[in-house]
């Protein structure tokens, strides 16, 4: 956290996302009283204040059938609102969850269920929870626009987003790559969630083809994507304030590049 600001501008970053806990972990260290104030201080001096995504644990699970590991997602998702809220991030991004065999409907009736309970212990605290759309992959939710849809149905708050991945979106099987699939695709994701609802985006292109439902990364322009969905989607003026986050392969080397690719594509 005391770096991430600085790595940011480094890069020369309009935004960024973090973890403000260790991902591997189900109980970490409590939050530094004085790294928080340092990272409000340093992110609002960069420009980064309304443009700082978190992203939550992968261990937590919103629907898990262990009760056990659902308790322990909970509480582990109410600890990352309230150190969003203490480094004055304003989203938390988190893969909606899954139902391990429960079946969708279960899997999405827990998740609105996790989603009341924590919201409920966190009011109060300005911080939007993104669900993120994913690849498909095992018994994942979110795949769908209809799973999103049902989500934000059921939790009725309006302190409840989404962030869209490209390359889930893509190995999903939303045809972003071409222009009639990119029109459609977001004609849909208007319809059934609201263009209000998303707040951010992952910029990533995927290894594996359409419909594929693997989560693999690809350097922007260089998978099966393409670049057109990336000039389109960074020029496209419904989301021009939108914060976009490379989650590339490479490291700060790769995200260099990216960054540099997607600069390029942006008209000034």
């Amino acid at each position: 956290m005391p770096n991430a600001v600085a790595q940011g501008l480094e890069l020369g970053c309009e935004a960024i996302q973090v973890f403000t806990r260790n991902q591997r972990q189900w109980f970490p260290k409590p939050l530094d009283i004085e790294q928080a104030a340092a990272f409000r201080l340093d992110a609002a001096g960069a420009g980064f204040h309304d443009g700082t995504v978190s992203h939550a644990s992968y261990l937590i699970n919103l629907c898990a059938t262990d009760p056990a590991i659902l308790e322990k997602s909970r509480m582990a998702f109410i600890d990352e609102l309230e150190r969003c809220a203490a480094l004055g991030i304003p989203y938390l991004c988190v893969h909606p969850g899954s139902h391990v065999g429960a079946g969708e409907d279960a899997g999405l009736a827990g998740i609105i269920e996790s989603l009341k309970e924590v919201l409920a212990a966190t009011r109060g605290k300005k911080v939007m929870v993104l669900l993120e759309n994913t690849a498909g992959q095992g018994t994942n939710l979110g795949h769908r626009l209809e799973h999103l849809e049902t989500l934000l149905k059921g939790v009725r708050s309006k302190r409840v987003g989404i962030c869209i991945d490209t390359c889930h979106f893509f190995a999903a099987g939303y045809d972003i790559a071409s222009k009639k699939g990119y029109d459609a695709a977001f004609l849909e994701v208007e319809s059934r969630l609201g263009l209000d609802r998303v707040r951010a985006f992952h910029l990533n292109d995927s290894k594996f083809p359409l419909g594929s439902r693997k989560d693999r990364h690809e350097h922007i322009g260089e998978g099966e994507i393409g670049a057109g969905a990336f000039r389109r989607l960074v020029n496209d003026p419904r989301f021009r304030d939108h914060p976009g986050l490379l989650e590339t392969p490479g490291g700060p080397e790769g995200y260099e590049r990216n960054l540099a690719v997607l600069r390029r594509m942006r008209k000034r």
